[in-house]
């Protein structure tokens, strides 16, 4: 089980866009060896983040106006978001240290 709750069209604006913190949304699909090699990452800083930052996924082909919205043209794609706006992207599968500093960034 996954430590980053999935998140629908339809709780996005509750979760993200009315947010008054830092969200990371992980932009992912099952069929992608890139998303699966950077989902044991995601999970390890929505554990090491717990109280300080939330972590959510969004499963493209299920969510695809979402990915659309957000100009996904490629995955993984990360987004970190603060106070509803886009703060950060991330293309790729890219090392823990680099998500971690975007979010430490982010909550300063």
């Amino acid at each position: 089980m996954s430590n980053a709750a999935a998140l629908t069209a339809s709780s996005f604006d509750e979760k993200i866009t009315n947010s008054t913190g830092v969200c990371l949304v992980d932009f992912w699909a099952s069929w992608c060896g890139p998303c699966m090699m950077l989902a044991p990452v995601i999970d390890e800083l929505a554990a090491e983040f717990s109280g300080r930052a939330e972590v959510y996924k969004v499963n493209v082909d299920e969510e695809s106006a979402l990915a659309a919205k957000f100009g996904i043209m490629s995955i993984p794609t990360v987004i970190v978001f603060r106070n509803g706006e886009i703060f950060e992207k991330s293309l790729g599968v890219v090392p823990k240290d680099s998500l971690s500093a975007i979010i430490e960034k982010a909550l300063k």
